[in-house]
């Protein structure tokens, strides 16, 4: 079936490009930990597990990760949604997010950051190529160590569409006999 289409705005395609759930990511430098909101990223490769993560140069967590050259991606399910906006709209340079927002920091097996408890899954990871940081602030990170809660299998996770409006993933849908390893 043919479907019609309009002229619409090119900066406002991330609605419906927006690669994945909003992510927390916790970093800690010089004995400090912070959390900032993120929905700019993208699995660049499996083996080894890399991630590229879009972090602005204006962004209190850019230079704490930058220097640290690790964090911990953090995946968030619904349940957190008004921590998830106020960790966004607040800077870590004025405040501890952890205890405003009454998350718990909990010790990484194998980076400095903290994972937060409250959440669905936690990825500690290590920059890996940082060549594009300068030009379009655009971190590698290979994920090191994965934890992921048991259940459920397919959180409801947030997904934002840009102008404060937000989307929760959708129903699963299995294909798994007509899916050939290494189509997408």
């Amino acid at each position: 079936m043919h479907v019609r289409k309009e002229n619409f705005p090119v900066g406002r395609v991330r609605q419906y490009l927006e690669p994945g759930p909003i992510v927390l990511v916790s970093s800690r430098w010089r004995g400090k930990n912070n959390i900032m909101t993120m929905g700019w990223h993208m699995v660049m490769e499996f083996t080894p597990s890399l991630l590229g993560c879009l972090i602005s140069s204006g962004n209190h967590s850019h230079h704490m990760i930058r220097n640290s050259g690790e964090c911990v991606i953090n995946l968030p399910t619904t349940r957190l949604t008004d921590e998830v906006i106020a960790i966004g709209n607040s800077s870590g340079a004025e405040i501890d997010k952890f205890e405003q927002f009454g998350l718990t920091a909990e010790k990484a097996a194998e980076v400095g950051a903290p994972l937060i408890g409250e959440c669905h899954a936690g990825f500690e990871c290590r920059i890996h190529d940082d060549a594009l940081v300068d030009k379009y602030n655009l971190f590698i990170f290979e994920v090191v160590k994965a934890h992921v809660a048991k259940s459920p299998k397919h959180p409801e996770t947030l997904h934002y569409t840009g102008d404060g409006v937000f989307m929760i993933a959708g129903a699963i849908i299995h294909r798994k006999s007509q899916f050939r390893p290494g189509m997408l």
